[in-house]
């Protein structure tokens, strides 16, 4: 069949020319990610409640919007936190696969059920729903070296002209500034004038909402089908007060003397903001932090493109001078640097490929054949990979980098076989490539077939691990399908062409040639050995079983020490520094804190630049005036010498004595999976019964005995139930006597103490609050609550400390909840020398040594998926096998000869598990995607001599002796192609900067299990083969069966 090509050159030519024109136009339009999209589905619920403690919200809030959510379908889990600035979240996460558009109409569903039942300031700010990555795609400062410039005009600033801008970009989920310092109309309330004008907040609120109003009086002369009118007018009114002057003109009591008292009298009014619950700063500069998320299914890498874009076309055109901005981090960074370092690995394995086949082979012509099988193959790869969906990511040219070594082969074995022909028989190209064509096509199919059969079945799997493995399997399988494709159509073409029949002829000498010479002379010798050595151990079975047994201990064993891993962290060149200040601290100091630690991170060395937060903890994005984050973004790799690590340890020695709980974290492995790298877990009280300084006892027991094994480090957690707090206590028998309605008390203190929102105001082309609130310096101090005053129902002003008392206790700042049960968020890093999994199980088994009945602890981000793995691995590899043990049964009629191929693998496998531990790496996703793909690799190999093999005994040789032959006419086309697939691996070994990690895991997993597979293969398949090949001798299904294998058969009756 495919012999019809060698005289169709052009049409095998123009069909490989449109395999590249389509991958080239595939290349255009496929999206660029860091990783596949395998981060689940995330919807979030906000509320907001000002004014109420974490407590509070979540009686009131919380559990009702939880018991109704709890169950949406497709969820996996939900958290939630509530925190004593008022605010709270709800996160809902779903199984992988969910549609995110179609979760958020769920959950919306879930939330408008219970709408009615929350307090009546939550439905006025808005519950909000919506689905958004959980990590940042860029986080930029605004800031300005003018000292007249605040954090309030920088974040006002940002909200009217950058905020509407970037929202307005596609792919960008939400644009958010940290903190509330939007311009708010601020009513400071002077309670002691209040008193003494005998004014009750109450009348100053109906004041502000009776002539703040808006007015919508129509029209006069309006058509009305009776009399006709000369002229129409409309009617307007100046709607809502929008300025200072205006509200405090409002008036608060007047008399019929013409007497007034205006707001102004007894309060003071300014455009201020809504809260200050954030400071922030970049390198010393006052500054607006702005985080940017992406949508689901957007280009990372367009998207910050346009992002930049336009913040330099509105500083260009906006921005006052002094002010300027900075991406203090930006995903794209390591996204970049690590496809360029891939890219660059690509090109590097393509030159040392093409080296190695020269050595082989022996002149440029022969060398030139199968090197343009690669760019066929993989450029045509990107074409499927748009067919199925995939995107250009890290996994993905992983696999083409290791497809360059693959894609080769079957090139290099016809070229090998015609150069055979030619010499064995003295013929020209064109007559070799046909004899050629019609004894190798059956072994190139079956080589093809194999090879894709290995990663059909992982491409079914599900889940996150799932997904790796089926962009992975994808993009390798088109590449090796296309190349058995090339191999049979351009490649014997190439031959006919390019090849000359120089066997028997005087060569010109050269030193390379003299090389050549050299080289071929050893390999013949050497070839001569290995026959020698085969004719001595091949027929031995116990040599053979000795050898096999001795491999699969020496896995058994490695596995135990081998440690394991889900996706390893890489240097992305940022570090998040977690600061947790003594409870209680004002939001003031916790700021003074955070600036210390900027400046001592400013003088470490590889560190290019510090923002620092102050109230506000970027792990859970919680709030609370003792919590701060610094955002420490690190030199470009190639301009630091550093690791993230050393880094790390240097921050960590110098922060020690800062005044302060500091804790430094990476970015997360994989974008969408939390917000920190490490681990994370919540400790459960799913009995329900402990109070709040019960589960913190409980809780620090548990630290303090995580903090005992030696696999753990970095150990945090956001839970204290020690924030100092005052209990109001009434007594409502003095407050009835008192006519004091305890209702009224309430609110009045809601508005005095914690803030009231009743209406907003437009300008500057948004929208803004109208907060009332008494003037800080009347409730500074606990004991300033009873000075107040509230009207009774005689309408006197009666003091609280008349029917109140106060007591002092400790309770929660943050309450963080896990499917509906308190919880207590504890993060921390496996230690240096330990992987993730290793520390996912020391937490375990220290849960269950500590953790009293009715505790129990449970997984979230990336935790969760790591911990459900359990020996997921293993059955992979098991289904790999087994398909793979199939597809060889189908191909030589039997059950038995397919052994002789699958136990050539522990060999390679132990290659694999000995250089991974020899470099100190992980047995993670990456060397379990090289190891299914050796599956392939040497399966080859032996596929290559069982299929000669087989054809040498049917032609009449013994059994040992077609073991033999098969191997000594394919060991040089085995070394060829395997130490061409062991080249283009060199450059992902030797990596450096960005994606480091990945690069030397995936390498070494193959590079080690293809260079003990290939050596000790060679000797192993003969041995196999006569085992497995004397057993399947003679027997039959039925009388008629068919013996030789499929392939052989298809091309030979096509």
């Amino acid at each position: 069949m495919f012999a019809k090509f060698i005289k169709r050159p052009v049409l095998a030519i123009v069909l490989s020319i449109v395999c590249m024109f389509l991958g080239g136009l595939a290349i255009q339009s496929l999206p660029v990610s860091q990783f596949p999209e395998i981060a689940p589905p995330r919807v979030i619920v906000r509320i907001s409640f000002p004014g109420a403690s974490a407590d509070v919200l979540v009686q009131s809030t919380l559990i009702p919007l939880e018991r109704s959510i709890n169950g949406v379908q497709g969820s996996r889990y939900l958290i939630s936190d509530a925190t004593s600035a008022g605010e709270a979240t709800i996160q809902v996460i779903f199984e992988q696969g969910t549609d995110p558009d179609q979760a958020v109409v769920n959950v919306k569903t879930r939330v408008d059920q219970v709408l009615s039942r929350l307090p009546p300031l939550v439905q006025l700010e808005g519950v909000i729903v919506q689905r958004v990555q959980p990590s940042m795609l860029m986080y930029v400062n605004l800031y300005s070296e003018d000292e007249a410039t605040d954090q309030k005009f920088l974040y006002n600033f940002a909200n009217v002209h950058l905020i509407t801008e970037l929202q307005r970009i596609p792919g960008i989920g939400t644009a958010q500034i940290l903190g509330s310092r939007q311009y708010a109309m601020r009513i400071w309330l002077n309670p002691d004038r209040m008193r003494a004008y005998d004014i009750s907040v109450e009348e100053v609120m109906e004041a502000v909402d009776e002539q703040s109003v808006i007015g919508r009086p129509g029209r006069t002369g309006q058509a009305s089908g009776k009399v006709s009118q000369s002229l129409e007018y409309v009617l307007v009114y100046k709607g809502r007060f929008n300025r200072p002057e205006e509200y405090e003109d409002i008036i608060v009591r007047a008399n019929p003397d013409g007497e007034a008292l205006r707001l102004g009298d007894i309060a003071e009014v300014e455009l201020g903001s809504e809260y200050f619950d954030i400071y922030s700063s970049l390198d010393g500069h006052p500054s607006a932090a702005i985080v940017l998320k992406q949508n689901y299914g957007s280009n990372a890498s367009d998207v910050i493109r346009q992002v930049k874009a336009k913040l330099t076309e509105l500083e260009a055109d906006m921005f006052p001078p002094g002010m300027k901005y900075q991406i203090t981090y930006d995903v794209s960074q390591f996204l970049d640097a690590s496809l360029e370092q891939v890219l660059h690995t690509l090109l590097e394995a393509f030159l040392l490929v093409a080296l190695v086949v020269f050595i082989f082979l022996g002149d440029w012509r022969s060398t030139l054949i199968p090197t343009l099988a690669v760019p066929v193959s993989l450029i045509g790869a990107f074409f499927v990979m748009q067919w199925f969906g995939l995107t250009i990511n890290l996994i993905t040219l992983f696999a083409l980098v290791l497809a360059i070594g693959i894609v080769v082969d079957n090139a290099i074995v016809v070229v090998e076989a015609v150069h055979a022909k030619m010499h064995e028989q003295n013929l020209q190209p064109y007559p070799a490539v046909k004899q050629v064509l019609g004894e190798i096509s059956g072994a190139i199919i079956a080589i093809t077939l194999m090879m894709t059969a290995v990663f059909v079945p992982v491409t079914f799997m599900t889940g996150p691990v799932g997904m790796f493995y089926r962009q992975f399997s994808i993009t390798m399988a088109a590449a090796i399908v296309l190349s058995g494709v090339v191999a049979l159509t351009l490649t014997p073409v190439l031959c006919a062409m390019l090849l000359v029949n120089t066997h028997g002829k005087p060569k010109r000498r050269t030193p390379i040639g003299w090389f050549l010479d050299v080289f071929n002379r050893w390999f013949e010798r050497l070839t001569g050995r290995y026959v020698g050595l085969l004719r001595g151990i091949a027929h031995r079975r116990s040599v053979t079983l000795a050898m096999l047994a001795a491999f699969c201990a020496c896995i058994f064993v490695l596995s135990r020490i081998l440690p394991s891993g889900f996706v390893p962290n890489e240097d992305q060149g940022m570090i998040y520094a977690i600061v947790q200040t003594p409870p209680g601290t004002t939001l003031e100091n916790t700021n003074e804190v955070a600036m210390r630690l900027q400046a001592i991170a400013e003088e470490v060395e590889g560190i290019q630049s510090v923002s620092s937060l102050a109230g506000y903890e970027i792990l859970t994005e919680g709030r609370g005036s003792n919590a701060g984050t610094c955002l420490i973004s690190l030199d470009d790799w190639s301009e630091r010498s550093r690791s993230v690590h050393e880094i790390i340890e240097e921050l960590e020695e110098e922060a020690r004595d800062i005044g302060a709980i500091v804790e430094f974290f990476e970015p997360p492995a994989v974008p969408g999976y939390g917000a920190a790298s490490g681990f994370a877990l919540r400790m459960l009280d799913k009995a329900g019964d402990a109070d709040y300084q019960e589960f913190d006892r409980i809780n620090t027991e548990f630290m303090n005995a995580l903090r005992q094994r030696k696999e753990l480090t970095g150990l945090f957690t956001f839970y204290a139930a020690n924030y100092p707090q005052y209990e109001l206590l009434i007594d409502n028998s003095l407050a009835m006597q008192k006519g004091v309605s305890i209702g009224k008390a309430m609110e009045n203190l809601d508005i005095l103490v914690g803030s009231s929102y009743e209406q907003g105001f437009t300008r500057f082309g948004n929208f803004f609050k109208v907060f009332t609130q008494a003037a800080p310096e009347f409730r500074r101090l606990p004991s300033d609550i009873l000075s107040m005053y509230v009207r009774n129902e005689e309408g006197e002003m009666v003091p609280y400390s008349a029917f109140m008392t106060m007591e002092k206790r400790l309770g929660p700042n943050e309450i963080t909840r896990y499917n509906l049960y308190n919880s207590a968020a504890i993060r921390g890093e496996a230690a240096e020398g330990y992987t993730s999994s290793e520390a996912i199980r020391a937490v375990r088994e220290v849960a269950e040594q500590v953790l009293p009945r009715g505790m129990d602890i449970a997984w979230e981000g990336l935790s969760f998926d790591e911990a459900a793995r359990g020996n997921e691995a293993l059955w992979i590899f098991v289904i790999v096998l087994a398909f793979v043990y199939l597809v060889l049964a189908a191909q030589y009629e039997s059950f038995l000869l397919p052994f002789a191929v699958l136990l050539s693998l522990p060999p390679g496998i132990l290659g694999s598990f000995l250089l991974l531990d020899l470099m100190g790496l992980a047995n993670d996703i990456y060397a379990q995607v090289g190891l299914v793909m050796l599956v392939g690799l040497l399966g080859k190999n032996a596929v290559l001599i069982v299929e000669f093999a087989v054809q040498k005994h049917h032609q009449g040789a013994s059994v040992l002796e077609a073991a033999i032959e098969g191997s000594r006419v394919r060991l040089r086309p085995i070394l060829m192609t395997s130490f061409a697939f062991i080249a283009g691996l060199v450059p992902l070994v030797a990596a450096r900067g960005a994606g480091a990690v990945g690069n030397h895991t995936i390498g070494a997993s193959a590079l080690g299990g293809m260079l003990f597979g290939t050596v000790f293969g060679v000797l192993l398949v003969p041995g196999l083969y006569f085992i497995f090949g004397t057993l399947a001798e003679g027997k039959r299904l039925i009388r008629d069966e068919e013996d030789t294998s499929v392939t052989e058969e298809m091309v030979h009756h096509a």
